[in-house]
């Protein structure tokens, strides 16, 4: 979603959903949640630069596999997703 970003807000806003129905743990949905947003923070750079000065851009993440993933294939693989988003913008 593209819009009109105001004073002071962040040019970049992300969301992340990990299902009860996948991991019936809390600590396991936090788990992945935690690596998602740590992901993000290394390669955040790769959109933060694309956005325009007055744009917004916000992004849901939402964990699909039932398995739980090490932390290199999770940054690879949200390192991966903000490339396809940059090219897009």
């Amino acid at each position: 979603m593209d819009k009109e970003r105001e004073e002071g807000e962040e040019p970049v806003q992300i969301l992340v959903s990990v299902s009860k129905r996948h991991f019936k743990r809390a600590v396991k949905r936090n788990r992945v949640k935690r690596q998602i947003r740590e992901a993000y923070r290394h390669n955040k750079k790769i959109l933060a630069e694309r956005v325009a000065q007055d744009k917004s851009l916000a992004i849901a993440f939402i964990w699909l596999a039932d398995e739980l993933l090490d932390s290199q294939q999770v940054e690879k693989s949200v390192k991966r997703l903000l490339e396809k988003v940059a090219e897009s913008i």
